[in-house]
């Protein structure tokens, strides 16, 4: 019998032990093993250092991130502040703010004016030959507070997500990566404010507090329109009338309407709120307004019984311009039609008041009940081609009109090309728009905060009205003032400015409406 070599016994010997070794070793686990902790993912401990990085560097901003900076009569607080959407936002306590929108950047410059110099003061009311030289002062001194505020921002937000990691992670080299990160956010965030800086802001202001009762802080629609290039020139009118509402202790200053300016207040869908009137007629006073128009819903059921609601409109203090509302009846019509003071529009008619030429036409619906009665729309259109139509004939008569008038916007779509500015209401919400032809539409919101519905939803509609300025020797619309004040039972008040493109600086005058010719003018 063959004999087989030892080697090969003890090789199977060891092939056999060993799935009950392996076994034997799965089921005893080391204590090592017992003890490990699982690793955190990579994208947790990146979204955990983002976390660090932006609140440190928020934190370092609101602890030492400002500059104090005196910029001519004033001494002012500098600083930066984190923020979706950008913009500056300048606080003149106690007065309100005045935002603008600057820049589009995850940061927002916020400038606190903190009180007036009394020496610098003095100084100006002595020398008032100073003045003239007051906008390369407010330059200079914005320059150098905007060079201090960079320097002192990088410090804050590097110490404030330095020191944030050491606490958070316990070691130098996290916690300095950490403070890397925050001065690379604010480089990039400082380099997106750089390249979308708008110089021209200014030009569209939007007040708050009682500054949105003081229009004359950045001036009048004509100054803006020939006297602006430059936003230190501005910025430095601007220093000097804030000096002016300070040092007035008891009332703010006047508003000074430019002589050769024609100011139109539009209303429209008042909807019989009794505190419209006193709104309406404190506007009229304190803008210097020549005209009002409203377009229409200034009742809600149109019955003889709400007419009495119409008797303050004699006395607001300027020409009442009216045009039918689908909430208006011809009884309301005719009851205004009979008032002094009160020129009614419909059928295209036109009226000359106040050096501007206007023409409108009454809303077909009556709908007081909110109905909707077959073929509205198809009325609304058929209406504004019969504005159209008037106003064509005006045109060829050599009377041409400057403002057409009607309550719902798909009317007044129909005019475009006839009439450079078309008025409208109806929706409750402004809008303006350059229509292909070249018609700006200008739709107002409800002056009267929706009437009685507004409080059915959960918020208050806002009450809205705007100042609208015309050229008086051109009869075309320079700039308008947004003017919206909190619904029932707010108090709060903002006003914006905005000028049509062809008129910020450096713009070529627009052609005159042209059925021929679509014009691309945007609003």
């Amino acid at each position: 019998m063959a004999r087989v070599p030892s080697a090969v016994p003890n090789a199977l010997h060891r092939i056999r032990k060993a799935p009950r070794a392996l076994t034997r070793h799965h089921r005893r686990p080391t204590p090592a093993t017992l003890t490990l902790t699982p690793q955190p993912r990579p994208w947790t401990r990146a979204l955990g250092l983002v976390t660090v990085v932006a609140v440190g560097a928020w934190l370092g901003l609101l602890i030492v991130g400002n500059v104090r900076v005196p910029v001519g009569p004033m001494n002012t607080t500098m600083t930066l502040r984190p923020s979706l959407t950008g913009g500056t936002k300048i606080n003149v306590s106690p007065l309100g703010a005045l935002q603008l929108d600057s820049h589009t950047a995850p940061v927002r410059l916020d400038v606190n004016v903190d009180q007036l110099d009394p020496d610098r003061s003095q100084a100006l009311v002595d020398h008032p030959e100073r003045l003239s030289g007051l906008q390369d002062e407010v330059t200079q001194d914005l320059t150098h507070g905007t060079a201090d505020l960079a320097i002192r921002s990088c410090v804050a937000v590097v110490t404030g997500a330095t020191a944030l990691g050491l606490a958070v992670y316990r070691r130098p080299r996290p916690a300095l990566t950490a403070g890397g990160l925050a001065l690379t956010l604010l480089a990039a965030s400082g380099g997106t404010a750089y390249a979308t800086w708008n110089p021209d802001s200014v030009l569209e202001p939007r007040f708050s507090g009682l500054l949105s009762s003081a229009p004359s802080l950045v001036g009048n629609a004509r100054s803006i329109v020939t006297e602006f290039d430059v936003y230190q020139k501005e910025l430095a009118r601007l220093v000097t009338n804030v000096t002016k509402l300070y040092d007035a202790t008891s009332t703010l200053p006047a508003y000074q309407p430019d002589p050769t300016t024609i100011r139109v207040l539009h209303v429209s869908d008042i909807h019989l709120n009794p505190a419209s009137w006193k709104i309406i007629a404190s506007l009229v006073k304190q803008y210097q307004v020549d005209v009002i128009v409203d377009s229409g819903d200034t009742m809600d059921h149109g019955t003889a019984a709400e007419n009495g609601f119409l008797d303050p409109v004699e006395d607001l203090g300027a020409p009442y311009v009216w045009v039918r509302g689908n909430h208006d009846s011809l009884v309301t019509q005719r009851y205004l039609e009979r008032m002094k003071n009160v020129h009614v529009l419909d059928d295209g008619r036109a009226r000359t008041i106040a050096g501007l030429r206007f023409a409108g036409i009454g809303d077909p619906q009556f709908t007081p009940d909110r109905s909707k009665n077959p073929g509205a729309e198809q009325s609304q259109e058929l209406a504004g081609a019969r504005l159209a139509s008037a106003l064509r004939d005006q045109r060829t008569a050599g009377t041409p009109v400057d403002v057409a008038v009607a309550h719902e916007p798909s009317a007044a779509r129909e005019v475009d090309g006839t009439v450079p500015l078309v008025l409208a209401g109806h929706i409750h919400h402004e809008e303006t728009e350059v229509m292909r032809y070249g018609t700006r539409l200008r739709v107002e919101g409800s002056t009267g905060g929706s009437g009685l519905r507004a409080i059915e939803g959960a918020y208050p509609d806002p009450i809205e009205t705007s100042i609208l300025y015309f050229d008086r020797d051109t009869r075309r619309l320079q700039a308008w003032d947004s003017i919206e004040l909190g619904g029932l039972g707010l108090t709060t008040a903002e006003v914006s400015r905005h000028l049509p493109k062809e008129n910020q600086p450096g713009a070529s005058t627009p052609p005159s409406p042209s059925p021929a010719t679509p014009s691309t003018t945007a609003p």
